[in-house]
């Protein structure tokens, strides 16, 4: 035995390292997406638990529902793509 280790990846080709890289990669994407799918869970849960108190939270609210929403609208539907983007700008200036 050896204390050295081998490096599998170097003694492949070139298109079997393209695809383990590809693999690792799409591994790593979906426990990303995993994560974020609970983290965006936990976040739904915390702002439907309790009515917002003042009007900042509800602005925080209604930001996170309108970024749901603008991220469903296709590139051609640029009127409501520009109407989201009105009211969040909105909510900044009043929330400054």
């Amino acid at each position: 035995m050896t204390d050295k280790t081998v490096d599998l990846d170097k003694r492949r080709g070139m298109a079997a390292q393209k695809a383990t890289d590809l693999r690792r990669l799409l591994s790593e994407v979906e426990a990303n997406e995993k994560t974020l799918r609970l983290r965006q869970d936990d976040l739904e849960a915390h702002l439907v638990a309790a009515p917002a108190a003042t009007w900042p939270e509800v602005a925080e609210k209604a930001r996170y529902v309108l970024s749901l929403y603008a991220a469903t609208l296709t590139a051609a539907d640029t009127r409501r793509q520009k109407l989201v983007a009105a009211v969040l700008e909105d909510f900044e200036r009043l929330a400054r």
